[in-house]
């Protein structure tokens, strides 16, 4: 059975290209979807109550070439005195240590640049 790369779609033998989006169709056995990912393959490397601090955190993971999330359980619908909200970054379990070590520099490099500031 044939079965679009792009669309993951399976198609009637005979048919070669796919009417949805164009592309070449494949064999489906030299089709291989993705691993899908799981929780067990992401590792919590920052917390912050603050989003922008782990959204910066997380571009700053990604221009060094390390895939992150974010995992947030913020819920703006439900006003609460004070934040008791945590927004956690991930990245994959093999960049747990480099990760680590980038995001200690990182904040290393902040507290400097306030106490130079002072």
């Amino acid at each position: 059975m044939p079965v679009c790369p792009e669309c993951k779609y399976e198609y009637v033998k005979g048919v070669t290209i796919c009417p949805d989006c164009g592309t070449a169709l494949v064999d489906k056995k030299h089709f291989e979807k993705p691993k899908e990912l799981s929780e067990s393959d992401w590792e919590v490397v920052f917390t912050s109550n603050k989003d922008y601090e782990v959204e910066m955190m997380k571009d700053n993971l990604e221009s060094a070439g390390m895939e992150a999330n974010i995992l947030s359980q913020l819920d703006r619908n439900f006003p609460a005195p004070g934040d008791f909200t945590v927004i956690k970054l991930l990245v994959k379990k093999n960049d747990v240590k480099e990760a680590l070590k980038f995001i200690e520099q990182v904040i290393n490099n902040k507290n400097s640049e306030n106490e130079n500031q002072e």
